[in-house]
């Protein structure tokens, strides 16, 4: 029996009925209770009796309570008290994608059949933040599905236009699939607890987004499901309280360092992940393991992404030798706002607002004279930039003598009421970081880094695989197979089922993250149902051997990652022969490009790991913001060959302590950037046309007869993160699945 405290005035379960053997406490005479300034701990407080059957209890750490009080509350963290010899399943991120993942895998029949048998699956899930930080919470505008709530809708017609809105990179098997299942997601995502806004008669409500129509593309359509506009806020908190509620277990802040396969590379053997509270590396064997882990928008400089989105997933995976897909394509949301980066959501456009010019036309109307504003995303953005290339930009009003690099977003049209009661969020951020009245005064923006349309190559289950060509290694050998690494599964942003293609259409992330979340979560459920961990049936002479060596291949990681903590801790001294060595060319072309101060050399102990960070964001700004050429990406790559790596080589943390000191991810994190900004740049310069979001100056047409194909790319000697020379890149090419929409021109 358990027991727990409820706080006066504090709501914490609705038509919570109190027990008959229900007694008074004192919280505040407690040992061991901290009260927080500010917080009135009122006596009176009653103590409930056995709650194991209560869901959505959040378990704290252990509080000792007072003598006359028994049997204590048993609160435990939101992180594991121990790490198992051995997981069913490892679950690296804690957004829609692994949340949904979870719930996938614990609701399974399989998962259910195996605890009626008495096995309870050893599941954990890794987050290097808490869940509900994840960036999930910030999406806006909405979840696309063809409910038809509003106006007519067919999934087929959601089908063609993410097609199309990929520009033909789509693998139709997987377009598909997303659009049949997104109705279903979304109710069952309604069913989970997400509140929905609704229509007057009660329906899920849906709005018009960009690049979404009716009759395969012949008028915009209302298909995305909403929640005024904090939809990913709303799925974050349902999901996790799912998660909560199915009891499973958490660890909260670890860093994952290292995904760990086996010696032939064919099969996981588990993570290394590094708990930041504790300073200590843990090695964790592991079945299965699933990447979750989200984009990498914080390459670019401006960027509507967290700080927390920094490759992780994807830059592991180069460093087990595996390739990434498509990671040349970055959506640059045509709205954020100007010189923050902060989205402003797609909803603004579908509720009425307007991009204009310095000349106050509807520019748009050019560029896409049938769907305008709400053209796809990456039409828009070219024709934002456009317009500041021609002269017709503005100034934020906020440095009016600064560059013209901005248009005004007009939402002067849309009725006070009604902005406030469907766009809250998006009036809130203008006025406080714009101090702007959306009502009354035009507000500057410009493209902002937003969504990573590449990333980690997966099945439609979620399965990550190898490709490897048949023939000549050529751009017009395609041909080949595809080699699933056993146990190894990734889903949401950080991976590529090429849903999106090269664009992504606006809508299709969070119905992507939770519809293959869920499907890799079921997949994950039907391995471990072949073999759980605490298999009772498993017989004493079963052959152990192959475990065992990939066990021990985790602990060779994590002994490394130890020493390699201790060296970060140690710092650097020839820190002033280092700094000597790079002054001569090195800092000032990254100044001109616009970097952080540079009066610290780089190398030097003054620098540090979120001054290289910015300025390698500044680096890639330039190289590939929106559009690039040969030159771009040339010159970003020699100033990442003989600038920034050696810097991220040679960063050391300046404290000794290993607990709570956030520069030693910080340093993790931007040599994560480093490898995925030279994957990026490398992919960029193989393929020679303009596609989606990439934008080749010197490459302006689409080439469907070279280039209609996915880019492989590998990273040989990427494991080596302290390596000052450059990882060799080699690049395949995969053929696109081309089933019911061959290619053609695509208009808006």
């Amino acid at each position: 029996m358990s027991y727990t405290a409820l706080l006066n005035d504090v709501a914490l379960l609705n038509d919570a009925v109190l027990p008959d053997d229900a007694v008074p406490l004192d919280v505040a005479a407690l040992p061991g209770v901290v009260v927080l300034p500010g917080v009135a701990v009122l006596s009176g407080v009653v103590v409930l009796s056995d709650i194991s059957s209560m869901n959505g209890i959040i378990r704290r750490a252990p509080v000792t309570c007072a003598a006359n009080v028994s049997p204590c509350a048993t609160i435990l963290d939101m992180s594991p008290k121990h790490v198992e010899e051995m997981y069913d399943a490892v679950i690296v991120g804690a957004g829609a994608a692994g949340l949904s993942a979870a719930l996938g895998l614990m609701h399974s029949p399989d998962i259910e059949q195996l605890k009626e048998s008495g096995i309870e699956p050893k599941v954990l899930v890794i987050s290097k933040l808490q869940p509900l930080r994840s960036h999930t919470g910030s999406a806006e505008g909405g979840i696309a599905a063809s409910l038809g709530n509003v106006e007519q809708d067919d999934w087929h017609w959601h089908y063609y236009d993410t097609v199309k809105g990929g520009d033909w990179l789509v693998d139709q098997d997987a377009a598909k699939l997303l659009a049949e299942y997104a109705p279903q997601t979304v109710i069952n995502l309604e069913r989970m607890g997400v509140a929905f806004s609704r229509t007057d008669d009660g329906h899920i409500a849906q709005r018009r987004f960009g690049g979404h129509t009716a009759d395969f593309g012949k008028m915009p359509v209302r298909r995305a499901a909403y929640a005024a506009d904090r939809i990913g806020h709303q799925i974050l908190h349902s999901l996790w309280q799912q998660c909560v509620a199915a009891g499973i277990e958490f660890a909260e802040e670890w860093y994952v360092t290292d995904v760990v396969l086996d010696k032939s590379g064919s099969a996981v053997a588990g993570v290394v992940a590094y708990d930041t509270h504790a300073g200590v590396t843990h090695a964790i064997h592991a079945h299965n393991v699933m990447f979750a882990t989200g984009g990498a928008g914080r390459l670019f400089h401006t960027t509507s992404n967290s700080w927390d989105l920094t490759g992780d997933g994807m830059a592991l995976a180069l460093s087990a030798g595996l390739q990434l897909e498509d990671i040349e394509f970055v959506q640059f949301h045509p709205t954020g706002l100007a010189h923050t980066g902060i989205l402003l959501s797609e909803a603004a456009r579908a509720e009425g607002g307007v991009l204009r010019n310095a000349d106050g036309e509807a520019f748009m109307e050019r560029y896409a004279p049938e769907h305008r504003d709400l053209a796809a995303r990456d039409v828009v953005s070219r024709s934002i930039m456009a317009e500041i290339d021609g002269g017709r930009g503005v100034a934020d009003p906020k440095d009016p003598d600064g560059p013209k690099d901005c248009v005004w977003l007009d939402m002067t049209g849309i009725d006070p009421d009604h902005m406030n009661a469907v766009l809250p969020q998006v009036v809130e951020t203008i006025k406080a970081y714009a101090n702007l009245d959306p009502a009354k005064d035009m507000v500057p923006v410009k493209p902002t880094a937003h969504y990573t349309m590449g990333g980690i190559p997966i099945t439609t289950d979620g399965e990550v695989y190898r490709w490897a060509e048949s023939g000549s290694q050529n751009v017009d050998a395609v041909s080949g197979t595809r080699t699933v690494v056993e146990g190894l599964f990734a889903a949401g942003e950080c991976s590529c089922v090429s849903v999106h293609g090269a664009n992504r259409l606006g809508g299709n992330s969070l119905l992507d993250a939770c519809l293959f979340g869920t499907r890799a979560g079921e997949s994950l459920a039907a391995r471990i149902a072949q073999s759980p961990v605490d298999d009772p049936m498993r017989g004493a002479d079963a052959d152990d051997g192959p475990a065992e060596a990939a066990a021990a291949l985790v602990d060779d990681v994590a002994r490394s990652r130890k020493q390699d903590v201790a060296t970060m801790l140690a710092g650097r001294p020839d820190a002033d022969d280092d700094a000597a060595d790079d002054t001569s060319d090195g800092m000032p072309q990254a100044a001109e490009l616009g970097g952080s101060d540079a009066s610290a050399q780089p190398g030097s102990e003054e620098d540090n790991p979120y001054r290289l960070a910015a300025d390698l964001g500044t680096l890639m700004e330039h190289a590939l913001a929106v559009r690039c050429d040969a030159r771009s990406i040339s010159e970003a790559l020699n100033l990442l060959d003989t600038v920034i790596r050696p810097r991220a080589s040679r960063l050391t943390a300046h404290s000794e302590t290993p607990a709570f000191n956030q520069e030693i991810t910080a340093i993790w994190e931007v040599r994560h950037l480093t490898l995925l900004a030279e994957a990026m740049l490398r992919a960029s310069e193989a393929r020679h046309e303009s596609r989606g979001s990439l934008q080749r100056l010197d490459y302006p047409a689409r080439d469907d007869e070279r280039f209609l194909a996915h880019s492989m790319i590998g990273m040989a000697d990427a494991a080596d993160a302290e390596a000052s020379s450059a990882p060799h890149a080699s690049i395949l090419w995969q053929s696109v699945h081309i089933n019911d929409f061959p290619p053609k021109t695509r208009e808006y």
